[in-house]
């Protein structure tokens, strides 16, 4: 027996289980988003498992995507912020999948 579930009832489910730190509310419709997509392209139902969502997908600011993955960022030309947050987009695409992005963080899935 499945149960479909909104978003509401997704986020709550991170909070349920302590998780309610792990993304902000932004990242977890955008996750949401990402999964029900998913489901609706492949036919697929996916159930919900609040630590393998927190394992898979990452939600990071630009400049810790820099200190995490690449070794200077003083190697990149940078202008501003929005630039900052558009190389490191580039490279985590060249990476792993991006999902999306909020006003000042990158989700995407771990590698």
């Amino acid at each position: 027996m499945k149960k479909t579930i909104n978003l509401p009832a997704f986020v709550s489910a991170f909070t349920e289980i302590g998780r309610y730190d792990q993304f902000s509310l932004d990242a977890l419709k955008i996750i949401y988003k990402h999964i029900t997509d998913y489901e609706a392209e492949s036919g697929q139902e996916i159930e919900i498992d609040v630590i393998a969502i927190c394992c898979e997908f990452v939600e990071s600011t630009s400049s810790q995507v820099f200190v995490d993955y690449v070794t200077s960022i003083e190697s990149y030309d940078l202008k501003d912020e929005n630039d900052l947050m558009s190389k490191a987009v580039d490279y985590l695409e060249s990476k792993t999948s991006v999902l999306g992005q909020t006003e000042t963080t990158i989700i995407y899935k771990q590698f």
